[in-house]
């Protein structure tokens, strides 16, 4: 295995944080030239990093330490009455992994989520050429989840299988078909996926307490929080 120490970590300038207003944001990443396999991006994962793209990163702010890693431990997790109403009103799609996402109906979906739900964010406009960089599929790890409402593309959850759990990397769905909580669904078929497969987390990426729109990962109970290099369990 990989000595980590051993690694050549880079910084990105600072620059406007996208999550919380007036505050700068600073990441650092591993060296894009440093041979990234499965296992290594596992251990990564396990020290709070993430994925964009061919990218792997983590927050490094000189003022803040607002974002903190979570992940699902997916044993003890038991569904709330809202995540039972959203599992049973979407009985009647059908989900399926697919190889690849880079078609017109997948980048079309994409563009609508993001135009309607993120025109504020770093990703608007979207564009073919960062919407396959964003979403590549990297070290053969990555797996596509469609659901489907008959033929009509619906949601699709991009996720990085670990050896310890799933990565959500990235899930966009249909802004028309908000009373479907569609994110929410894509997050519980990731932890349904885990338990089948006796993976033990899912890693959700970052939470931010003080930002509105990472508030839905509280909602995912037990939830760990990496804090000072431990994995804390919340309640």
């Amino acid at each position: 295995m990989s000595d980590l120490g051993k690694i050549r970590l880079f910084s990105t300038h600072p620059h406007e944080c996208s999550y919380l207003q007036g505050k700068e944001a600073t990441s650092i990443f591993i060296d894009p030239a440093y041979p990234v396999d499965k296992n290594l991006y596992s251990r990564l994962s396990e020290r709070g990093f993430r994925r964009s793209g061919a990218h792997v990163y983590r927050p490094h702010c000189s003022n803040c330490n607002a974002c903190t890693p979570a992940r699902i431990p997916v044993a003890s997790f038991k569904m709330n009455r809202k995540q039972r109403r959203c599992w049973k009103k979407n009985s009647d799609l059908t989900i399926s992994s697919v190889t690849s996402i880079d078609t017109d109906e997948h980048y079309q979906l994409y563009a609508r989520y993001i135009e309607q739900r993120h025109s504020d964010g770093d990703m608007f406009p979207p564009t073919p050429e960062q919407y396959r960089s964003f979403l590549s599929k990297e070290w053969q790890i990555t797996e596509y989840l469609e659901l489907r409402k008959d033929d009509q593309l619906l949601m699709v959850a991009v996720c990085d299988r670990l050896n310890d759990g799933y990565s959500a990397v990235y899930t966009f769905f249909e802004p028309e078909e908000e009373k479907r909580s569609l994110g929410s669904l894509g997050v519980l078929w990731q932890i349904k996926l885990a338990t089948i497969q006796q993976l033990p987390y899912v890693y959700l990426g970052y939470w931010i307490k003080e930002c509105q729109k990472m508030s839905y990962k509280t909602q995912y109970r037990p939830l760990e929080l990496l804090i000072n290099g431990f994995w804390l369990k919340t309640q």
